[in-house]
């Protein structure tokens, strides 16, 4: 790459990555080359002509191969990820934030003035973080069973300057029953669901972000349960593809009312939504 063009630099790389299996090789190349050069994605595409020299060949040499080769997911390799109107610090002690869970945040900006919002599982902040920037009147908590998880959120949060407290815990263990509403994106995948999923995640992502049983729902089951139990009002919880009418038999069972199922942008129902 001694004297290549942005434009050529992305070309290569883009290759190299599609030809890994990334479903987006063009837009994983150019977010590497940005993160190396150390500028914004725009500026590639305004001048494609500019030379990629000095110590920045060497740093996107070795990302690509992390990405086309060990398979890693970009935002871990550039330490950063956009959820909604922030910017979240993540690494591979948490799930990497996805578009689909943004749907939790919009469902929760209806919620009463100063209520008291739970996040449960939170790993990197994403969901109260997100919620507690569009919604500051909001009492906003996240917990998650990882202290790794929390160290990161906490971080996230301290740089964001959003006022939410992180807490490590099980579920809603040690935390009493003063919740208005209780969100969560929660382990869902089933284990025979495992061989399908993407090496970049299964091979890079925390499993104990990923996997909860046989069905998939066996952090949802007592999750539900323990929100019964506390006073929350509105129950919401992300979930997998076909999920849907289960989940919302287990929160209606358990004492909610209004239960919904709310589709994301692809059409899949992917949070139930319970109140009382």
């Amino acid at each position: 790459m001694r004297g290549v063009t942005v434009r050529d630099a992305l070309d290569g790389a883009r290759t190299a990555i599609g030809a890994s299996g990334s479903q987006s090789p063009a837009l994983d190349a150019e977010l590497l080359l940005a993160f190396a050069l150390d500028v914004d994605r725009a500026a590639l595409i305004t001048d494609p002509q500019r030379e990629v020299v000095g110590p920045p060949v060497r740093v996107f040499q070795d990302l690509v191969r992390r990405r086309s080769v060990g398979h890693e997911p970009v935002a871990y390799l550039v330490a950063s990820k956009g959820f909604r109107s922030i910017e979240l610090a993540v690494d591979s002690r948490v799930l990497v934030p996805r578009p689909e869970t943004e749907l939790l945040v919009e469902l929760a900006l209806g919620l009463p003035q100063a209520a008291r919002v739970l996040d449960v599982g939170s790993g990197s902040g994403a969901v109260a973080l997100a919620l507690k920037q569009e919604r500051p009147d909001l009492l906003i908590s996240g917990s998650d069973i990882s202290a790794a998880a929390i160290e990161l959120a906490r971080g996230n949060a301290r740089r964001l300057q959003l006022d939410v407290e992180f807490l490590e815990a099980d579920l809603l263990v040690g935390l009493g029953t003063g919740w208005d509403a209780i969100l969560s994106n929660p382990p869902y995948i089933a284990e025979s669901e495992r061989s399908t999923l993407p090496i970049d995640v299964i091979g890079h992502e925390p499993e104990l972000a990923l996997m909860a049983g046989a069905d998939g729902l066996d952090v949802i089951r007592p999750l539900i349960i323990a929100a019964a139990q506390s006073e929350a009002r509105l129950l919401a919880i992300e979930l997998g593809a076909g999920q849907a009418s289960t989940v919302a038999e287990l929160v209606a069972a358990a004492g909610f009312t209004n239960v919904v199922a709310h589709a994301d942008l692809a059409g899949i129902e992917r949070v139930v939504v319970g109140e009382r």
